[in-house]
């Protein structure tokens, strides 16, 4: 596809997606796409992809435990299972969902919002709490970013793992306050002096942590959010009174127009002799929430993340100008849906490199996979099927088998590495560059073996999952002609590279690797034999070596 020498633009592209940028959307926006589905997005324009994609969804079943085959929710009982267990059930449950979640945004956009406001297990150790934030992410997946960010502020989860059900007005804990400026919404900015940043100083912070005092983690999850029905803190046993919050006026520096949060004395739904109600205590989480958004960087922090989350980690001068002000300028203008947001980065001539200013400045192909986009990924594309059996789907499948392989590859998943989370979506300078090391890529490598040869319950033998890439290509929605060896491998390349192969490279897989010392000819009289007589000795091994090739790729490790 031709480039202009255009500046970088949000001017939506128009015509069918056509098959190379179907795939590219349809690998960004989701966990992965089917042959079937990227030729089936092909013929539509990208306002209909995404409306598709954008599609709301059933609340999920919440997970059961498979060691009591019964729920665990609203709370585990005596009789079920540990907590240790429960979080594999719940990951398992969790990457499940990204599995078999058809074209379709939420889970992706789920997963985002964990890997930009985490939780990490293993302080945390509650399950259950970790449960309700993904549901919380997942309810607001494509909802109003100001509102998530005042539930994020009071969920159980949150408040345990930094610290904010310890701040009390007579003892004030900073913690949450300073990372919800620094890495959840405005972001610090150059520092311009000593506890002076271009966007707030720490005076803020600990105005703002004043704002925050006095609400405890629910870990019987009995306190329910009115607006969201998820269980979140409490500000007191009786949920009246806010005895713990400082209900003295907080005063803001300049870099928030001195803004002043406080409450009306008078106003009895709001303080009863000097003492915050249950009420007040929310009114000045509303408060600080606004005055944060109030700031024009608080969008622009946003669409960063989000950028580099679905296009690529590097923001120019020229990309900062041309797509993140305007996305921020949609933001705040839609108060902060971000449905709009997301609408007009997927769907611009940005997104699809229509018109970046050079042919070596892409964004189709240039990130490197998560695991969780190479391992979930992968089973999408090839409609591998799991286990129905709870326990051999939670605890052996994805327990011991993928989230295995997700740990090996780089990612400890709901075991972030600090309050940022996963590095490789936001640390400076590597970003997804942090997912390669020598071990992690050996282990990319290990995976196409093992997903090849297959995952089995020793136990029970009972195979959990393998990619019979004989069965695979014989179906004709997959390959249209698996005799030719040419185009065998053009179709197989064609759907899952980003980009056309030069003619050495492709002359690899086709020469080198699926026939080898066999001639296009042999290997058509191979194929046929098999269709004959079923025996799949002169094609299996060739076609398993293709495969894990493929799959042990460069051009595979990106999307």
């Amino acid at each position: 596809m031709l480039k202009s020498n255009l500046m970088a633009s949000l001017t939506p592209i128009t015509g069918l997606l056509g098959a190379k940028n179907a795939a590219h959307f349809l690998r960004r926006a989701t966990f992965g796409p089917t042959r079937v589905k990227i030729d089936e997005f092909a013929s539509k324009t990208i306002t209909e992809a995404l409306a598709d994609v954008m599609q709301d969804l059933p609340t999920p079943d919440a997970p059961l435990d498979p060691g009591t085959g019964e729920n665990w929710l609203p709370k585990p009982g005596e009789l079920n299972s540990g907590d240790e267990s429960l979080i594999e059930y719940f990951k398992g449950w969790f990457m499940e969902l990204m599995r078999t979640t058809g074209m379709n945004m939420t889970e992706k956009m789920t997963f985002f919002y964990h890997a930009f406001l985490p939780a990490d297990h293993s302080l945390i150790r509650n399950t259950t709490s970790i449960y309700y934030q993904n549901a919380l992410y997942r309810q607001y997946a494509f909802g109003n970013l100001k509102e998530l960010l005042t539930k994020v502020c009071v969920d159980n989860a949150m408040l345990f793992y930094i610290d904010n059900t310890l701040n009390d007005k007579d003892e004030p804990n900073e913690n949450f306050a300073r990372e919800l400026m620094e890495l959840y919404t405005i972001g610090k900015g150059d520092q311009i002096g000593p506890e002076d940043y271009t966007n707030y100083t720490e005076d803020d912070v600990k105005q703002a942590a004043r704002v925050l005092t006095g609400i405890k983690h629910d870990f019987d999850f009995e306190t329910i959010d009115p607006d969201t029905g998820l269980p979140r803190g409490k500000v007191s046993p009786e949920g009246i009174m806010a005895e713990r919050h400082d209900a003295d006026p907080k005063t803001f520096t300049d870099k928030f127009n001195n803004r002043v949060i406080e409450l009306d004395p008078d106003d009895p739904l709001m303080m009863v002799d000097g003492v915050a109600t249950e009420a007040g205590f929310f009114d000045e989480i509303d408060q600080l929430i606004d005055m944060i958004y109030d700031q024009e960087e608080t969008a622009k922090f946003f669409c960063r993340r989000l950028y580099r989350f679905f296009v690529y980690y590097k923001i120019t001068d020229e990309i900062e100008q041309d797509i993140i002000t305007p996305l921020a300028d949609t933001l705040r203008n839609n108060n902060y849906e971000t449905k709009p947001v997301l609408e007009q980065l997927l769907s611009s001539e940005h997104f699809f490199d229509l018109n970046n200013s050079s042919t070596t400045d892409v964004n189709i192909g240039a990130i490197i996979k998560s695991p969780i986009d190479l391992i979930v990924g992968t089973f999408r594309f090839f409609n591998l099927s799991m286990p129905t059996e709870l326990m051999d789907l939670y605890h052996v499948a994805y327990g011991q088998g993928i989230s295995r392989l997700l740990t090996y590859q780089g990612i400890d998943f709901y075991t972030p590495i600090d309050v940022a989370g996963y590095p490789p979506y936001h640390q400076v300078p590597a970003y997804n560059r942090n997912w390669i090391s020598p071990n992690n890529l050996a282990q990319r490598y290990h995976f196409a073996n093992e997903i090849t040869n297959g995952k089995m319950n020793e136990d029970t033998e009972v195979m959990l999952y393998q990619l019979d890439i004989v069965e695979y290509v014989s179906n004709p929605a997959n390959v249209s002609d698996p005799s030719n060896p040419t185009a065998l491998v053009s179709e197989l390349t064609d759907y899952l590279f980003t980009q056309d192969l030069p003619a050495e490279r492709f002359n690899f897989f086709l020469n080198n690797v699926l026939l080898d010392t066999l001639s296009a000819a042999n290997w058509t009289i191979e194929w046929n034999n098999y269709v004959a007589t079923s025996d799949d000795s002169g094609v299996r091994s060739q076609l398993e070596k293709l495969i894990i090739s493929i799959m042990q790729s460069p051009e595979y490790q990106l999307f």
